[in-house]
């Protein structure tokens, strides 16, 4: 390992070596000084509020944002570089640009294809050839494990211009977040990471200035992986819990009831005691609005022919459904790739489409259990 060298570093007591506690605050300290330059590419609703977060921290951050889809999302862009700019934060047109000037590079992008282009396409971060400034890239995106992979091979295939102590080679990190655009802003994320654990410690000051948990998965693509695996579960969940309050209704059980019932025993879980989709159970959820805002339903069955429509969308409820329709549609993909049976996840997903076809794509997932299971509000 090209920075395993590391360990020869940690002071020894008697003979005994530090716990690793110890050697990971070591690790943090020793590298977080080399990672003051922080290059951000995408400035969605996600990433503009990690990368301010970052210039909240001290770090000197300069951005970059990806242009597509038409007019509504090149104003936005242009809307949204102008703000860092009159902030006095270095604004720069291509990713290469961004790559000339920063010892990290974070990224935060729609897509595989996208993350693609930024990292290997013309002008961008592997532009130069063999030999990079940064040491490290973080690839906080909801992709595909494959995708991650491919770049984790790609980056440790190249060099470093110039060699700082003990850091030979750039790494990759794939570590996508958790917590939705109020968790962004607030600075609450939850990440997910994959790569070289030495390569985690190193970035978990870079972490905890976006958010507050970091979670190592991991070998290279692993935190992509949990990611989709994590939103699978949580769609699968809300149908299961959705078919159990309708069944309940009409064998004579109040849902009232079955959810102290299920948040009392073995059924407990985030789509019963947090996001009840029954109407009158629970306040402030998507159920007590006439399930307006949260995860829409048309986006978790779609989202590959939705990128156009999410972002020239300005509302960060419905930029909040991106995440959820993506991972759902990645599970199947990812699952069908490696020839596993997920036939879930393909339930689901028929299940959210025939919603669609209904016409209640605009609204939140968990209409679910009134629009598909004819469940009755609570009164």
């Amino acid at each position: 390992m090209a920075i395993s060298r590391v360990r020869s570093l940690i002071p020894l007591s008697n003979g005994v070596r530090n716990s690793v506690s110890s050697f990971s605050r070591f690790y943090s300290s020793t590298f977080s000084t080399h990672f003051e330059n922080v290059g951000f590419i995408g400035l969605g609703n996600m990433g503009c509020r990690m990368a301010n977060n970052l210039i909240k921290a001290g770090y000197k951050v300069a951005v970059h944002d990806i242009m597509s889809w038409g007019f509504a999302f090149s104003f936005r862009n242009h809307e949204v570089m102008s703000m860092f700019a009159e902030r006095g934060v270095p604004t720069e047109e291509t990713p290469s640009v961004i790559a000339e000037t920063s010892d990290v590079v974070i990224t935060m992008l729609p897509s595989s294809s996208h993350v693609l282009d930024v990292y290997t396409g013309p002008n961008g971060l592997l532009n130069d050839g063999n030999l990079l400034r940064p040491m490290l890239f973080i690839d906080s995106s909801t992709i595909d494990p494959q995708t991650s992979r491919r770049l984790s091979v790609a980056v440790s295939n190249c060099g470093l211009k110039q060699k700082k102590d003990i850091w030979e080679i750039p790494m990759i990190l794939d570590a996508p977040v958790s917590g939705g655009v109020l968790a962004a802003e607030a600075g609450t994320l939850t990440f997910m990471v994959g790569g070289s654990e030495e390569a985690y410690l190193a970035a978990k000051p870079l972490f905890l200035s976006m958010g507050k948990n970091t979670i190592y998965c991991g070998g290279a693509g692993n935190g992509s992986a949990a990611k989709i695996c994590n939103n699978l579960a949580m769609a699968v969940s809300m149908v299961g819990v959705s078919e159990a309050f309708a069944l309940g209704q009409s064998l004579g059980i109040t849902a009232g009831t079955l959810t102290k019932i299920f948040n009392s025993s073995s059924a407990r879980c985030w789509s019963s005691d947090s996001y009840n989709p029954v109407p009158g159970v629970m306040e402030g959820v998507p159920s007590s609005r006439n399930y307006i805002g949260g995860f829409a339903t048309k986006l978790m069955v779609h989202f590959a022919q939705c990128n156009a429509d999410i972002y020239s969308l300005s509302c960060v409820k419905c930029q909040e459904a991106v995440t959820l329709a993506k991972d759902l549609n990645l599970a199947a993909e990812s699952a069908k790739e490696i020839g596993l049976k997920c036939p879930l996840a393909s339930q689901a997903q028929e299940i959210f489409g025939e919603l669609c076809k209904e016409g209640h794509e605009t609204k939140d997932f968990s209409c679910v259990f009134r629009h598909y299971y004819s469940g009755k509000d609570e009164h």
